[in-house]
């Protein structure tokens, strides 16, 4: 039988035989039963090894496209039903990958380029052996949680012991357990809030209620719960950072209403105005506050490195909950991390990238204030990584996006964090990521887009 077979100049051969074939069967162009050429003569008609054919012939037949008979050959099996193929057009790949966005203004990422990765390197290669094959155990790297315990005391006030640190991979892994922990009762979260908080309770079917944020942060609940998700040093996504008062009030109902707070020290450590905050754990001595932290924002979210501290009264019923669990965390990446703080390079890292951005927060505040002018308001930028962008009258949030993404910059909606009174006219712009002319690129390139919308 003849057909065609084109090779590319720099493809994988025995892929591009296979598929060739493979689309040749499907679109009927072969018949069944028909007999496939020889391997040998195959092999000389496109200049390769009798090996490479082999493996493509036997790609098909594994999926079941042909069947061999001994001694006679490969033969092309019988396919039953309709097979409808159509082909990607070239032209709109190469358009999806020029559309591809030029500025990423997403929240949540960081600047990788910053990471100190001769100095991780060194500490992991040191740890990769035989001694370290076993997996860690299931509250984590003792190491690790040392380390935690003293820099929780040192940066955030914390008062804690290496037994009341738990190692879990991620946040959402982390709540997810918690949650469960507390037998599935009624929880609150912020309004607006955190998505990923609130999609771990939409998972396990939690009644959950939506709590007001005002200008000192997380109201106190009226609703009938037990449990309170809040970010006390730098509320997701308002950017308000919570009071004393506050503090001292959600403390209070906690005590009253035999609930539980889990405090989400969320970016806390990027605070760039006045002096660091204490956590909400600081100030609790009955308790009431189960503190989130993570390695996320300080050094890669790659690691997926998360940690509770959980209160000394709940230790031992929460480890008999976990009796059975096993670690999440990779062993050498906990124990490269312990003697990344233990070498004090985490604190010089945090110092670093904290004065990075500084730096980058006011590149973007002052190209928003440049190409953009009064009419968009700024908010949520003392702390963080990202702020919040109040748009002017005739310019939504949807079409501000899709503006955005046409310019080749991406940026996020805000409405999706609330669940009661949904804005129309916030969206979110994070600095982490981009360099400082790539920040001011994007906004030029925002401020294109929409004030030329806008004066239509």
């Amino acid at each position: 039988m003849e057909f065609q077979i084109l090779l590319s100049e720099n493809g994988i051969k025995y892929k591009e035989i296979y598929e060739q074939i493979r689309l040749a069967i499907l679109e009927k162009k072969l018949s069944a039963h028909s007999r496939l050429p020889a391997k040998r003569r195959l092999a000389e008609q496109l200049n390769v090894s009798i090996i490479t054919v082999q493996m493509a012939y036997e790609q098909l037949q594994s999926e079941g496209y042909c069947y061999s008979a001994q001694r006679r050959g490969y033969f092309v099996s019988e396919i039953q039903d309709e097979w409808h193929y159509s082909q990607i057009n070239t032209t709109d790949l190469e358009k999806r990958v020029q559309n591809e966005f030029l500025i990423n203004f997403k929240n949540g990422q960081i600047d990788a380029s910053a990471f100190p990765y001769k100095h991780w390197n060194r500490l992991y290669r040191k740890e990769l052996n035989e001694s370290n094959a076993s997996n860690a155990p299931w509250q984590g790297e003792y190491s690790l949680r040392v380390q935690i315990a003293q820099y929780l005391q040192q940066a955030r006030g914390l008062g804690c012991q290496p037994e009341q640190v738990y190692i879990f991979s991620g946040f959402q892994q982390l709540l997810l357990n918690v949650c469960l922990f507390f037998k599935r009762k009624a929880v609150g979260i912020e309004d607006p809030g955190f998505i990923r908080a609130r999609s771990v309770f939409d998972q396990l079917q939690l009644p959950c209620y939506p709590i007001s944020v005002d200008e000192e942060g997380c109201c106190v609940p009226g609703e009938p719960i037990k449990l309170l998700y809040t970010t006390p040093a730098h509320q997701y996504p308002t950017g308000t950072i919570m009071s004393i008062a506050r503090r001292v009030e959600l403390l209070n109902w906690a005590i009253k209403q035999d609930a539980f707070i889990i405090e989400d020290d969320y970016d806390s450590e990027f605070r760039y105005k006045g002096a660091p905050i204490p956590a909400l754990s600081h100030m609790d001595s009955t308790g009431r506050v189960l503190y989130f932290g993570t390695f996320s924002k300080t050094l890669l979210p790659s690691l997926r490195i998360s940690y509770l501290i959980i209160p000394a009264a709940l230790q031992q019923d929460f480890e008999k909950f976990n009796a059975y669990q096993k670690s999440t965390v990779s062993r050498i990446d906990q124990r490269a991390a312990a003697k990344f703080m233990e070498e004090r390079l985490y604190s010089s890292h945090i110092a670093k990238m904290r004065t990075l951005y500084r730096a980058k927060r006011s590149c973007l505040i002052e190209s928003l204030s440049k190409h953009l002018g009064e009419h968009f308001d700024i908010n949520g930028d003392t702390a963080g990584l990202h702020i919040i962008v109040t748009l002017p009258e005739g310019l939504d949030e949807s079409k501000a996006i899709e503006l955005a993404k046409s310019a080749g910059v991406e940026i996020d909606a805000v409405s999706p964090m609330y669940q009661l009174h949904k804005p129309n006219n916030h969206v979110m712009i994070g600095y982490g990521a981009p360099s400082m002319d790539e920040i001011e690129r994007g906004v030029q390139l925002l401020a294109n887009a929409w004030k030329s919308y806008l004066s239509k």
